[in-house]
């Protein structure tokens, strides 16, 4: 599903125009965004799952074409752990 056919889904449940839909799923991602952002903050939520960031460490990894060795630098990357309730509508 692309963000625009979620924008209709978002739209058609709640009863709203696809303009306020796609406004709201926007500030919706923006804010997490900038929650995430902020160091070690993490946005919950409750039967859906947790948005956070972790820690990756320097490593060294191998260009594909040459095989030459490159440095990968140390970074925070976002990960998100799914919920026990969305799990269990996923099976």
């Amino acid at each position: 599903m692309k963000k625009a056919e979620l924008v209709d889904k978002i739209a058609a449940s709640a009863k709203i125009t696809k303009s306020q839909a796609n406004d709201a799923l926007n500030a919706a991602l923006e804010t997490i965004k900038k929650a995430l952002k902020k160091d070690g903050e993490k946005v919950t939520l409750v039967g859906f799952g947790t948005f956070s960031t972790v820690k990756r460490k320097a490593r060294t990894g191998r260009n594909p074409r040459t095989g030459k060795e490159i440095k990968i630098p140390a970074m925070r990357v976002p990960k998100f752990s799914a919920g026990k309730a969305f799990k269990g509508a996923i099976k």
